[in-house]
C-alpha cells in the first residue's frame, strides 16, 4: 500500500436495486398494473422516478438552480437484479447505456475495478433453497451480468442478505470474490494469525473493514466480506436522512474513528428505489452529496472491490445460524419471514396473520422437487447431464433466437433431436425456469397471500405445472392445490392459496389456442394488426394464410386460417378459426386445429351461405357443430387487447356523447352572464358540459397553435378557452395538454442539439411561456438533459460561441433559464458578445 493511500476515510455507497420480475409467464410480457397508475405497470413507475432520474441526477445550488448533471451510477457501487436488467434492456435502453458507461468509467477509475455487481437470478432467499438451485441461481446472475457488463463479475448481491456457509460454499465454489452483509449476521470473529475465535454481541462488528469467511468443506479457500453500516443504512432506507445531502454527509463524518490507525471504509448499502421512488427527488440528495459534500468532508470514494485490493481482510469471521437456517437483514428471526408467520410483514390490517407462508413454502417444495423428478426422467432422455443442461439455459434465455437455441440444444443433447424433441426439451427447461422463479422473495415478504406479489409466484407455479403435465402425461395441479389449500387468506372472498389460484391465476393462463382467437376477435376491426401477414403478438409468431370477413345485417363473420408459433418453446399449431360479432359488444371465437383444406373451405361455403340466410341462433349452432361448443368472448382476450378493443367499440360512442355536450354548453351559454348577473351558482350539469367542452377545444387549440410554431400572437383563442374556464369557476382538466407541450418542448430541444438555431429556440420559449400562462407546470426532465448538454458546447473554450449573434446568446440564456439552469459560467463566456441596449 502506497503511503499516499494510507489512513485514508473512505466512502462506499451500495445501492441494491430490483423490482420482482412480473411477466405473465404465458404471454412474457407485464400486462397493465391499475395500481402503479398513472404508468402502465410498477416497472414503468419506477423507472421514470429512479432509474432515469439517477442516471441523470440533478446538482442544485443554493437557489435552486441546475449546476451540473451527472450519472450516480459511476460514483456508486450498485447491482441490478437481472430480470430487471433485462426488461430494462428491452424497454428502456436508454437506462442501460448509462448503466454500462458507469461501470466502464469506474474501471478506469478505481484501478480496474467496476462499480456493477451482480446478483442472485431472481431474488431466490439462498438457505431455503437445494443446494443445486443454490448453484443455478448464482450462474445464472453471473451469466447475466457477463452478459450485460462484458466482464466478470468480482461480487455478488444475495436476496435480503440471506445466507448461511451453505451458501458461502456456494459462492466459493463459483469463483465470487466478495459480498455485502449487515452486522448482525456475524458472531464470532479471530485475526488471521489466531487460532482462537471470538464470539461478538450480535450487531457490534466493526464495519469498517473487510473480513473473510473459509470454506468449510476446502479451508484454503475463501470469500471476502464488507459489513455496511446496518444504522446509517437503516436512516438513509426508512427516515428522511436521504432527503438532505448535508445531513447525510454529518451522518458519515460522525462514523469515522478519529483515533483509527488503518484506513476506513464507511459503507452502506440500501434498496437503490429508495433514490427516487420511495423517497422522491432523493437522487438529488445523492448527487449533491456524492459530487459536493463527500469531497467537502475529505472522504475519497471508492467501490468495494477497488478498496479490497488495497485493504485486505485481517480477520476472519463466522456467520450467525440464527435460528439455525441463516439469517437477513430484514427478518428478525433469522428467515422465517419467507417460510413461516413470524411477525415480520409489509402492509395491511394489523390483525392479519401470515401463517399462509408455511403451507405456500411447503406447497412448492413439493412441487420443486416433483418437477425435478419429471425432469430427470423425461430429460434424461435427451440431455447428457440434465442439471448441466439447466445450468447452461440461461444462454437461451439471454438469447432467443432460432440459431442460438439449436446451437444450444445440440450442444447438449444425447442424439440429434426431431422438431417434436425440441419442444420438449425447451418444455422441460422452461418448467425449471418456472421452478425457480416461482421462488422470488416477494411471494413471502408481504402481509396477504393474494397480495401481487404472491399471485406472480402462483402463476409461475401454474406454467410449471402446465409444461410438467405436457410432458409427462402426469397430473401435478390437483395435489398442489389440495397442499395450497392448507394456505388461509386473510380475505374471505379467497378463502385460501387455493382460492386464489383458481381465482386470481387461473384468468392469467393462455394457450396457442387463445393466441388464435385473440388474432381472430381483434383483427374484425381494420387495421388493428396492419397488413402484416407475419406478427408479433407477445412472445408468438402469427401468420395469417387466409382471411374472410362479412358483414349481414348486424353480424359480422370472421373466418380464417393461421399458424402460431411459440417464441420460447417452439411449440406450434394451425388453426382455424371462426368469429361472429352480433350487434356492437357481443363476439364469439371458436377455433380448432386445420384439418385438410378441403374442410376449411367446405365450412367457409356453408359458413358465409348462413350468413345470410341462417337466424342468428342457426348461425352458432352450424358454427358449434363444425367447431365444438367452447368458444371464446371478449374475456378470454389479454388484458391489453381488452382494453383495446372496449376503446374501439366505445370511441364512436365517446365521441357522439362529447359532441353532445359540446351542443349542449353552445346553446346554453347565455345562462352562465344570467346566473351571474343574479349571483347564483351554476348548475353543475352545465358546468361538467362547459368542463367537457372546454377541455376539448382547449387540447385542439393547442395543437393547432403547435402547427404555428407557437407564435404568441395566434395564441390569443387558447388564452380566451382559458379566461371562460375561469368564469364557469372551472379548474380545467390539462394533462393531455401538458403531455402534448412537453413531448413538443423535448423534440425542439433535441433538435438544438443538432443545429443551433435561433427561431428553434424562440419557439421553445414560446411554449415555456404558454405553459406558464395557462397554469401548466411542465416536466421538462428530458428538455433540461437536452439544454445542459448544449451548454457543454457553449464555454470559452469553444469556437462556436464567437459565431452566434446577439440575439440567440440572450435566447440561449432565457433557454437556461427556463430551465431552472444556472446560467453564471455561460453568462461570462457569452457576456462579451451581448450587444448592450443604448440609451
Amino acid at each position: 500500500m502506497s503511503d499516499s493511500k494510507k489512513l485514508q476515510k473512505c466512502l462506499c455507497m451500495h445501492g441494491h436495486f430490483y423490482q420482482p420480475p412480473r411477466e405473465n409467464p404465458w404471454l412474457e410480457a407485464i400486462e397493465s398494473q391499475e395500481s402503479a397508475a398513472p404508468y402502465h405497470d410498477w416497472n414503468e413507475r419506477i423507472h421514470a422516478e429512479c432509474y432515469l432520474p439517477n442516471a441523470r441526477a440533478r446538482v442544485l445550488d443554493h437557489t435552486w438552480k441546475i449546476v451540473n448533471i451527472i450519472n450516480n451510477y459511476e460514483r456508486m457501487s450498485f447491482n441490478f437484479g437481472p430480470t430487471l436488467l433485462s426488461w430494462l434492456a428491452t424497454k428502456h435502453t436508454v437506462v442501460c447505456k448509462y448503466l454500462l458507461e458507469a461501470d466502464r468509467k469506474s474501471l478506469e477509475k478505481h484501478g480496474g475495478h467496476g462499480n456493477a455487481i451482480a446478483q442472485v437470478y431472481n431474488h431466490m432467499i439462498m438457505p431455503l433453497a437445494n443446494e443445486r438451485d443454490q448453484n443455478t441461481q448464482v450462474k445464472w446472475g453471473v451469466s447475466e451480468f457477463r452478459y450485460r457488463y462484458g466482464r466478470e463479475p468480482e461480487a455478488i448481491w444475495l436476496p435480503e442478505t440471506a445466507c448461511n456457509q451453505q451458501t458461502m460454499e456456494v459462492l466459493i465454489k463459483n469463483g465470487i470474490k466478495f459480498t455485502i452483509l449487515e452486522p448482525h449476521q456475524i458472531n464470532q470473529i479471530k485475526h488471521l494469525n489466531d487460532d482462537k475465535w471470538h464470539h461478538i454481541p450480535v450487531g457490534t462488528i466493526d464495519p469498517k473493514q473487510p473480513y473473510r469467511i473459509f470454506s468449510e468443506l476446502d479451508p484454503e479457500k475463501y470469500i471476502d466480506i464488507f459489513v455496511y453500516d446496518g444504522p446509517i443504512s437503516k436512516d438513509i432506507g426508512f427516515s428522511d436522512l436521504s432527503r438532505d445531502s448535508k445531513a447525510l454527509a454529518n451522518r458519515f463524518d460522525g462514523a469515522i474513528d478519529r483515533n483509527r490507525q488503518t484506513n476506513q471504509i464507511i459503507s452502506v448499502a440500501t434498496d437503490g428505489e429508495t433514490f427516487g421512488h420511495h423517497k422522491h427527488f432523493a437522487d438529488r440528495t445523492l448527487a449533491y452529496f456524492l459530487n459536493v459534500e463527500a469531497e467537502q468532508r475529505g472522504l475519497r470514494i471508492v467501490n468495494f472491490g477497488e478498496y479490497l485490493e488495497e485493504n485486505p481482510p485481517q480477520y476472519a469471521i463466522k456467520l450467525n445460524p440464527g435460528e439455525g437456517e441463516g439469517t437477513a437483514w430484514s427478518c428478525a428471526h433469522g428467515i422465517r419471514r419467507w417460510k413461516d408467520h413470524c411477525g415480520c410483514r409489509g402492509g395491511g390490517p394489523a390483525e392479519w396473520h401470515q401463517h399462509w407462508r408455511k403451507p405456500l413454502r411447503e406447497s412448492l417444495d413439493w412441487l420443486r422437487d416433483e418437477l425435478a423428478r419429471v425432469f430427470e426422467e423425461v430429460g434424461g432422455k435427451y440431455f447428457r447431464d440434465v442439471w448441466e443442461t439447466r445450468d447452461d439455459y440461461i444462454s437461451v434465455v439471454l438469447n432467443r433466437s432460432p440459431e442460438n437455441v439449436k446451437a444450444f440444444l445440440t450442444e447438449h443433447a444425447i442424439v440429434p433431436l426431431s422438431e417434436e424433441n425440441r419442444v420438449i426439451c425447451l418444455k422441460l427447461l422452461e418448467m425449471q425456469r418456472h421452478a425457480m422463479l416461482m421462488y422470488t422473495s416477494c411471494g413471502w415478504f408481504f402481509s396477504e397471500i393474494s397480495g401481487i406479489e404472491t399471485v406472480q409466484i402462483l402463476q409461475y407455479a401454474a406454467r410449471a405445472i402446465q409444461l410438467a403435465e405436457e410432458v409427462s402425461d402426469q397430473s401435478f395441479e390437483k395435489d398442489f392445490l389440495e397442499r395450497l389449500a392448507m394456505a388461509k387468506s386473510n380475505v374471505p372472498e379467497f378463502r385460501d392459496g387455493r382460492g386464489v389460484y383458481q381465482l386470481l391465476v387461473r384468468a392469467s393462463m393462455f394457450s396457442l389456442a387463445h393466441m388464435a382467437s385473440c388474432y381472430a376477435t381483434c383483427s374484425i376491426f381494420n387495421d388493428y394488426f396492419g397488413e402484416k401477414e407475419n406478427i408479433q403478438l407477445y412472445c408468438y409468431n402469427l401468420k395469417v394464410s387466409y382471411q374472410r370477413k362479412e358483414s349481414f345485417g348486424n353480424i359480422t363473420l370472421n373466418y380464417g386460417r393461421i399458424r402460431i408459433d411459440s417464441n420460447i418453446t417452439f411449440e406450434a399449431a394451425d388453426y382455424v378459426f371462426a368469429v361472429i360479432q352480433i350487434g356492437q359488444y357481443d363476439f364469439r371465437c371458436s377455433v380448432k386445429p386445420f384439418q385438410g383444406y378441403s374442410e376449411f373451405k367446405k365450412v367457409e361455403e356453408e359458413l358465409f351461405k348462413g350468413l345470410e340466410v341462417l337466424h342468428m341462433v342457426e348461425l352458432m349452432r352450424k358454427i358449434d357443430i363444425y367447431f365444438g361448443e367452447k368458444y371464446f368472448s371478449l374475456k378470454d382476450l389479454p388484458l391489453e387487447e381488452r382494453k383495446k378493443v372496449i376503446s374501439i367499440l366505445t370511441g364512436e360512442m365517446i365521441e357522439k356523447i362529447s359532441n353532445q355536450q359540446e351542443q349542449l354548453f353552445d346553446e346554453n351559454r347565455k345562462m352562465n352572464e344570467i346566473y351571474r348577473s343574479i349571483n347564483l351558482p351554476i348548475p353543475k350539469e352545465i358546468r361538467f358540459a362547459a368542463a367537457h367542452t372546454l377541455k376539448r377545444r382547449l387540447e385542439r387549440a393547442v395543437e393547432e397553435l403547435a402547427e404555428g410554431s407557437f407564435s404568441p400572437k395566434k395564441a390569443i383563442p387558447v388564452y380566451r378557452i382559458i379566461e371562460m374556464a375561469k368564469s364557469f369557476d372551472i379548474e380545467l382538466e390539462k394533462e393531455n395538454v401538458a403531455h402534448f407541450l412537453r413531448n413538443e418542448l423535448d423534440t425542439r430541444t433535441r433538435r438544438l442539439l443538432e443545429k443551433v438555431d435561433s427561431n428553434l429556440m424562440m419557439e421553445c420559449l414560446h411554449i415555456g411561456k404558454l405553459a406558464k400562462k395557462i397554469g401548466i407546470e411542465l416536466d421538462m426532465r428530458e428538455s433540461q438533459d437536452h439544454v445542459f448538454s448544449l451548454t457543454n458546447q457553449f464555454d470559452s473554450r469553444n469556437h462556436i460561441v464567437p459565431f452566434l449573434d446577439g440575439e440567440t446568446k440572450v435566447q440561449l440564456l432565457s433557454l437556461l433559464a427556463m430551465a431552472h439552469i444556472n446560467t453564471s459560467v455561460l453568462k461570462k463566456a457569452l457576456e462579451v458578445a451581448i450587444p448592450q441596449k443604448s440609451n
